[in-house]
């Protein structure tokens, strides 16, 4: 594992996740990353599976906060985000990192999973990465980077284990954007 790299990606997340620019993440950036995702998928904001999305980012906001000692609804700093996911990935490991994103993961493939089989195919990822910022010239490489059965399909736990590796350090694939 490479904590470096890690710790790099996890610096992006919060950049990227503090959607207002302020230094700090509080609930309102978790909905906003919800709902910008949502809407570069073209998903209608009240569908169930967008709200599912949202309870899932609101989730992760409540765990992150919780582990980071801050008040329910207050704002994590950087460090204080830092700190807490990397305690996750280094300290508590693939079980707490499921814990946390396994809803995300979740309500992800049902908001791509066009064809309702529970899997994402090439085009669905795709669609998955670009909505969170990929370019669409590398996402369509990275499928099959991540397909390690060639399937052609990648399931719930397929989709975990490839967003697990990526901010472990371990995979060398572009999955933030």
């Amino acid at each position: 594992m490479s904590t470096s790299v890690a710790n790099e990606r996890l610096a992006k997340r919060f950049d990227k996740w503090d959607t207002d620019g302020n230094g700090v993440l509080d609930a309102g950036d978790f909905e906003s990353e919800a709902e910008r995702i949502a809407q570069n998928l073209g998903k209608n904001a009240d569908s169930p599976e967008v709200q599912e999305l949202n309870n899932a980012f609101r989730g992760l906001y409540e765990y992150l906060a919780q582990k980071a000692g801050v008040e329910a609804g207050g704002a994590i700093s950087r460090q204080q985000f830092l700190d807490a996911t990397g305690d996750m990935l280094f300290k508590e490991g693939e079980a707490s990192f499921n814990r946390a994103l396994s809803p995300i993961v979740k309500a992800l493939i049902r908001l791509c999973d066009d064809d309702h089989d529970g899997q994402i195919n090439a085009r669905e990822f795709q669609a998955w990465l670009s909505a969170v910022g990929v370019p669409v010239s590398q996402a369509g490489e990275s499928f099959q980077k991540v397909d390690k059965n060639d399937d052609g399909q990648l399931s719930e736990d397929e989709l975990l284990q490839v967003v697990r590796e990526f901010h472990f350090g371990q995979l060398e694939v572009e999955l933030l954007g």
